[in-house]
């Protein structure tokens, strides 16, 4: 059987959770909507919060960031929690709202470069819009999320005729030459509210009502099975949208457990976490600490509640790449449809230790599921993810773990289609042990 016979339905699920999740705002509103689904109960953090046993429940912060739990049996502070953490952005190119032009006889808006992107992945693509809009109702306003699901913008490269060295490597300016093309220029008005009233059509609304606003353009081409027996997966945003989409499945398929169970999803971790929503903020400590209170916890009930708990940070992991295969230790090379990876770095980039490695070890060897390992080459410095932020603010052990992937922060990576199932197995077995 086929990969992609095989691995259809969740290779499906993942597929259609990326189309429909161009940005952090919508990644969060889909895996509420999928939770709410599957029995959780949404609370409010300015409220009180009654927790009913073995009850489900959810809680989102700025709209882009998702904590979820299922209560266990037994106290946290005698069992401890059984904890998933992912990220729900992507690197991507942000719009300046106040940054519309003409020139050249086409309107044109201003970008800044959200986190890591390889730049050059986003020239000379059909362009769509999408994320959160402030819309001004009196004196009122209210949020609302918005993708306009059509190409609208194109940032053009210069043709090779007129910079003869463009295939030796360009390095992009990124406030003179990534700005996106949005239309021909006619009239002295059309360049200051064309971005408005594409909006308004979007939102039903008058473009004087537009106000504040955090838009990414994406590429609006769909996510693909590639390769002669649909071995590959092709996409954007596989980083960490997988990650995120793994753990809601395996959140809704939970059945009851002792431990309680967490689903994390922060944002901004492409830009260092250190936001209200982000890994590195009080979310995840004020959340579990209101679980350990709301379960009747009270003194060191919260201390001792972490010290009993493990955690999976689940991101992406870099594959060997069958034309860079120099860029990888040979001894940790993990390829793609080889299963969930394991990663390591000695300047604990990553949050896996000896102890964690051997528990997930465990876990997989008793499901039946394939793992990897990667360690980076010595001479090449490991990326990072929420693992070791998150654990070190609660005093969590962690591993991380992560999708093996080609091209990762390109606007469309690819990743294995046997792997996402394995994920999803993996957590499985990880949240439902006893």
């Amino acid at each position: 059987m086929n990969a992609s016979a095989e691995h259809e339905p969740t290779c499906s699920g993942l597929m259609e959770f990326i189309d429909s999740c161009p940005t952090a705002f919508h990644a969060t509103d889909a895996v509420r909507t999928a939770l709410a689904a599957g029995g959780y109960q949404e609370l409010d953090e300015r409220q009180r919060w009654n927790l009913e046993p073995n009850g489900r429940y959810l809680v989102t912060r700025n709209g882009s960031a998702l904590i979820a739990f299922q209560l266990g049996s037994e106290p946290p502070a005698e069992c401890g929690c059984r904890i998933c953490g992912a990220h729900t952005d992507s690197p991507a190119l942000k719009i300046k709202m106040e940054g519309a032009s003409a020139a050249a006889g086409c309107v044109r808006v201003s970008t800044e470069v959200y986190g890591g992107a390889i730049v050059a992945t986003w020239l000379d693509r059909p362009l769509s819009l999408a994320g959160r809009v402030m819309i001004r109702d009196g004196e009122a306003w209210t949020s609302r999320i918005v993708d306009l699901q059509r190409p609208i913008a194109v940032v053009p490269n210069l043709a090779v005729h007129l910079n003869r060295d463009i295939n030796k490597g360009v390095e992009y300016n990124r406030q003179t030459q990534l700005q996106a093309i949005l239309c021909t220029a006619i009239g002295e008005e059309k360049h200051s509210n064309v971005l408005c009233a594409a909006l308004a059509e979007a939102c039903g609304t008058e473009p004087d009502a537009i106000g504040e606003a955090d838009l990414f353009l994406y590429d609006p081409t769909p996510a693909v099975l590639v390769g002669t027996a649909g071995d590959f997966l092709n996409a954007p945003r596989i980083d960490n949208l997988a990650g995120c989409h793994a753990i809601a499945e395996a959140m809704v398929r939970l059945e009851p457990t002792s431990a309680t169970c967490v689903a994390v999803l922060s944002d901004n971790e492409e830009v260092g976490s250190r936001t209200p929503q982000g890994a590195d903020s009080s979310f995840p400590r004020d959340i579990l600490q209101r679980v350990v209170v709301g379960t009747g916890g009270a003194g060191e009930d919260f201390f001792r509640a972490m010290a009993h708990s493990f955690m999976l940070s689940v991101d992406a992991a870099h594959a060997i790449h069958p034309s860079y295969a120099d860029k990888h230790d040979g001894a940790y090379a993990p390829v793609l449809n080889g299963g969930p990876v394991i990663k390591s770095a000695a300047a604990c980039r990553y949050a896996t230790t000896a102890e964690t490695a051997a528990r997930f070890h465990t876990i997989c060897t008793q499901a039946g599921i394939p793992f990897q390992r990667v360690i980076n080459r010595s001479d090449i410095p490991s990326g990072t993810t929420i693992g070791p932020i998150t654990s070190a603010a609660l005093g969590v052990p962690t591993l991380d773990i992560g999708h093996p992937l080609w091209a990762m922060h390109s606007i469309r990576e690819t990743a294995g289609a046997r792997d996402h199932g394995l994920m999803i197995t993996a957590l499985e077995a990880f949240l439902g042990q006893g």
